[in-house]
């Protein structure tokens, strides 16, 4: 027989893993925790600084000149999945597949770049054709782990003998070895919210042309950064991966105001009342 003692101990047992549990659930969701920081992977810091080898990106090049729709009165670009063809569905495919046997690490460093940016795009829009149709990309619960949101811990590839994921591409490989804030302007979550997809894939010779547009275009877009009432609102962005942008809100606006332009730059530079985030995960396709 079970005692009045033993049951108290069972029953506070229950309520304190009910309590992690709940704790646990709610850090995991609020937007700090949204966002992995930067943890290299020695791995792929080999290259070869004067390596003249050279990826072939045409075939992603393709695809989004023929389905990437840049004209739409928001000025966030949209993707028609939905009328992707089968057979550019396969040619998608064959260039993922293509770009799993470079051998990246004999690639020079501004190749690497682009090589990385492409196909982390590139699988993203297959992850999405994958699951077509899906409200949005969080919805792709491929991730392993209990609380699994989203596919970008999905080990989807295997370049030189390693399994990578959409999280290894951007926190563990492209944030910690470039340092570069942009980046976060190139690589495109397929959602509303995302900075722009770019009509072309990225090249050597135009990395730094389309990081550079892609920064000014999306911080002069409301979805990046606006005033409303006399309050700055912002991409959650700039609050999950503060850390690459000064590290701190004073530091956001400084980065802000490199690409600001007229209202929102004079607003910008005596702005002084800290920041708010949202974030829109819709898809990115059409109306």
């Amino acid at each position: 027989m079970i005692s009045a003692q033993g049951n108290k101990a069972t029953s506070g047992k229950r309520l304190l893993f009910a309590l992690v549990l709940t704790v646990s659930v709610s850090l995991w969701l609020h937007p700090a925790f949204a966002a992995p920081s930067p943890d290299l992977w020695p791995r792929w810091q080999a290259h070869v600084p004067d390596s003249m080898r050279v990826v072939d990106h045409a075939p992603w090049d393709i695809m989004l000149k023929k389905y990437l729709v840049t004209s739409h009165p928001s000025g966030i670009n949209r993707f028609r999945y939905g009328n992707v063809l089968a057979a550019d569905r396969q040619m998608l495919a064959e260039y993922l597949r293509k770009l799993q046997t470079a051998k990246v690490s004999s690639l020079n460093r501004k190749e690497q770049k682009a090589y990385w940016i492409n196909l982390y795009n590139a699988l993203t829009v297959q992850v999405i054709l994958d699951h077509y149709p899906v409200k949005s990309i969080k919805d792709i619960d491929i991730s392993p782990g209990l609380f699994s949101n989203g596919p970008w811990d999905a080990k989807l590839l295997a370049i030189e003998g390693e399994k990578v994921s959409l999280n290894d591409i951007e926190h563990r490989i492209l944030r910690p070895i470039f340092k570069d804030s942009r980046l976060h302007y190139a690589l495109n979550c397929a959602s509303l919210g995302c900075p722009n997809l770019q009509p072309k894939a990225y090249t050597v010779a135009n990395t730094e042309a389309l990081l550079e547009a892609g920064a000014r275009a999306y911080i002069n877009n409301p979805r990046g950064a606006r005033m409303v009432k006399g309050k700055l609102y912002v991409s959650s962005i700039y609050q999950w991966f503060q850390v690459d942008f000064g590290g701190s809100e004073e530091g956001v606006i400084k980065h802000l105001l490199q690409y600001a332009e007229d209202g929102l730059a004079d607003s910008l530079r005596t702005y002084t009342g800290g920041l708010r985030d949202e974030y829109d995960w819709s898809l990115n396709e059409p109306e």
